[in-house]
């Protein structure tokens, strides 16, 4: 027996080193930590716990049965993330390239089994070559099971995808069904067709960089939540996230003590927006003036800039933010805006998550370009999610709320369970200057100064229906509050609405826009 278990440990030194030092080396020379290194950095020192180490392929043909190094490429198990389980595999490049056979697919899907069993997030390392052209459809077929597994977890636990090499074809449409995507910038690449498939169809020439790096999916295409420049920086971030988040979707979102004080007024606030709505301001110096100790993690920074989303504290309880950005396209909201407002909605509501939507916008983008590429289409998704929400919403109009954009940032009349305004708040359909052109058209037209006329009627369409209490006093608004006041008003309005429970009707699914 002492025999035996002197070779168990021998050997799983010999797995655990992989191919050798030469393999490290040359991973390294890429700019890339090993697989085991990654999940050194994203567990708790000493916490992780492997799964089926000591698997082999099975397949022969093209030199593969000569070739069956221990974990074929995959290392998979759980550990925790600041005392949390949480599930995990990581591509290991030195391996075949990570490159997905039978048996690599088969560790993966027993682990995410495991992780929808366990109720336990789970957190993909991707490093890979893509399928494993030796074992031809078998690779396909393992990535459709990963595929249904994927769809399957989704809205049941927090799936995590994190790019730190290529991911070329179909393994592409993993991480584009997780929740959240990570990329570092000169390592990661994501794309459906190569550059050398690109020129040779359509005659462009491109880089791998160009074509689906994490700068172009951060700023460009909106596949990739966060980017960053190196892996120990975004595998910090990762468990910075997963502290955020609840384990399944049948927990709330983990509760730390809160050192701010739910009172603390926001006197910064007043000074910090301007009363002219047309001048611009920094939403995310709002964001931090508000939120416990100043701290939100922003998705999608880079894309679809107009408005912001991110997941903040508030008296220690996670809460997601979605706010109009004035200083991008003025806050309004485009096609792009509204699919990355819908998208981080409905993962707050999967997983319990309050939801503050902190609004300043003057309308939807117009434009040829804008009605010819689905505004329509992508708008209803925002106004989708919203309304099938079932956490506690609370919307704060800011300064203006104009036409159907009011409606689709969590108005009351779509089911915002408290909503509060600012005291210099706009909401109406339209901007004076142009509800005037509208309504007194002909009369400014005939008058003998039409400037002078524009101007009066103007100022009497803002103190008919635009003053301040004009939603309040119809009960749109809840309440007209202090700026200073805005920390101490939601923390208070989240605190009454924690047991908020509301029932959807029965149905197999809804059928959101596409």
């Amino acid at each position: 027996m002492r025999d035996s278990v002197a070779l168990l440990h021998a050997t799983r030194r010999d797995v655990e080193r992989g191919p050798g030092s030469r393999g490290t080396e040359q991973q390294h020379a890429r700019g890339k930590l090993t697989a085991r290194e990654r999940l050194d950095l994203l567990f708790d020192a000493g916490s992780f716990h492997e799964v089926e180490r000591f698997r082999r392929h099975r397949a022969t043909g093209f030199g593969l049965e000569h070739r069956r190094p221990h974990t074929d490429g995959v290392v998979t198990g759980w550990g925790t993330v600041h005392g949390r389980t949480v599930f995990a595999y990581a591509h290991d490049f030195c391996i075949f390239g990570g490159s997905l056979g039978e048996a690599h697919a088969t560790k993966i899907h027993k682990i995410m089994d495991m992780a929808v069993s366990a109720g336990a997030p789970l957190v993909s390392l991707n490093d890979g070559a893509g399928a494993r052209i030796q074992e031809g459809v078998s690779a396909l077929a393992g990535y459709g099971g990963i595929f249904r597994r994927n769809t399957r977890a989704s809205g049941v636990i927090p799936q995590i995808a994190v790019m730190l090499g290529p991911c070329a074809g179909g393994a592409a449409y993993s991480p584009a069904l997780n929740d959240f995507v990570f990329m570092v910038r000169g390592t990661a690449q994501m794309f459906i067709t190569g550059p050398d498939v690109v020129q040779s169809v359509t005659g462009e020439e491109i880089t791998h960089e160009e074509l689906g790096g994490a700068d172009v999916h951060g700023r460009l295409s909106g596949v990739a939540g966060f980017v960053h420049d190196d892996e120990a920086e975004c595998l910090d971030e990762v468990r910075h996230l997963l502290s955020l988040l609840p384990s399944n979707n049948r927990e709330l979102p983990p509760a730390y003590p809160c050192d701010d004080p739910v009172e603390r007024t926001n006197d910064g606030l007043v000074d910090l927006v301007p009363a002219d709505a047309s001048r611009p301001y920094d939403m995310r110096a709002v964001i931090r003036e508000v939120v416990d100790e100043g701290e939100w993690l922003e998705t999608h920074e880079g894309w679809a800039t107009s408005v912001l989303c991110g997941l903040a504290r508030l008296d220690g309880q996670t809460v997601g933010i979605v706010a109009s950005q004035p200083t991008s396209l003025a806050g309004v909201l485009d096609i792009h805006a509204a699919e990355k407002a819908a998208r981080f909605v409905s993962v707050c509501d999967a997983f319990s998550i309050p939801l503050v939507t902190l609004v300043d916008v003057p309308g939807f983008l117009p434009g040829v370009d804008q009605e010819h590429g689905g505004i329509i289409r992508h708008g209803a998704k925002l106004l989708y999610a919203y309304c099938n929400a079932t956490v506690p919403r609370i919307s704060v109009v800011l300064r203006k709320a104009y036409g159907g954009a009011y409606i689709v940032m969590d108005s009351q009349s779509i089911g915002a369970d408290a909503t509060y305004a600012w005291p210099a708040n706009e909401i109406a359909v339209m901007g004076a200057q142009g509800a005037a052109n509208v309504v007194f058209r002909r009369e400014i037209a005939a008058a003998d100064d039409p400037e002078e006329t524009r101007a009066r009627l103007v100022k009497e369409y803002k103190a008919e229906l635009m003053h301040p209490y004009y939603a309040a006093e119809r009960g749109l608004v809840d309440d007209v509050i202090d700026p200073a006041d805005t920390r101490s008003t939601l923390v208070k309005a989240l605190r009454a609405l924690r047991a908020k429970h509301a029932d959807l009707p029965s149905r197999k699914h809804g059928n959101p826009p596409t």
